[in-house]
């Protein structure tokens, strides 16, 4: 499995791109994912969407328009992006609708690219937020529930700071200390990590 690191967009949103001979896949769609997949002549077969936050979503259209199929706990609505609110905010949010090929069944290890991805529903940040668990990898894709020594906001319409940080413990931190962590935002950690070091977990 290779592992390359895409970050774009105005508040510098992680993509996560993973090879295998099998096939390839990208975990979420922030801007200028499209072009940077291209540049790097790689055709990626599926999405998956840790939420669907605007800026982890501003490509999945684009993406679409390549032939890959996106993966997403929910189908897109505005609710979801943040359109809706950023309204209130006077934010110019504008997202290309997209549609969801295939809907998580959170029960059922995901199998994609010869890769099995345990998914972990874990709400708080977003009501849609997924984690994918790669066991054979020791890698965790946390979206923007867990990051280096910090969470998820959970200031954003349906977040709960008390139900992010439940999934965390009960969902996230029963992995192996050794697991890799990757965010939607900023550096990479482990959980053994974040169990001594993130002080909203102490």
């Amino acid at each position: 499995m290779k592992l390359s690191i895409y970050t774009g967009g105005f508040v510098q949103t992680n993509a996560y791109l993973v090879e295998t001979p099998d096939g390839n896949f990208l975990i979420d769609a922030p801007e200028g994912v499209t072009r940077w997949i291209t540049s790097k002549g790689v055709r990626v077969d599926d999405v998956l969407l840790t939420h669907q936050h605007y800026d982890h979503v501003t490509d999945a259209a684009a993406l679409k328009a390549t032939g890959a199929r996106l993966h997403a706990l929910e189908d897109y609505s505005k609710d979801l992006t943040l359109e809706s609110a950023a309204r209130g905010w006077g934010l110019p949010i504008s997202v290309i609708p997209y549609e969801v090929d295939r809907k998580f069944d959170i029960g059922e290890p995901l199998v994609i690219a010869g890769k099995t991805i345990v998914l972990a529903h874990v709400p708080g940040h977003s009501t849609d937020s997924v984690t994918f668990y790669l066991a054979d990898s020791g890698v965790l894709f946390s979206g923007d529930t867990l990051f280096a020594e910090s969470i998820g906001r959970t200031d954003l319409p349906g977040g709960s700071t008390q139900q992010l940080l439940d999934g965390i413990l009960t969902k996230l931190l029963t992995l192996p200390p050794e697991t890799k962590v990757f965010p939607g935002h900023g550096p990479a950690t482990s959980i053994g990590h974040e169990t001594q070091q993130n002080p909203y977990l102490s």
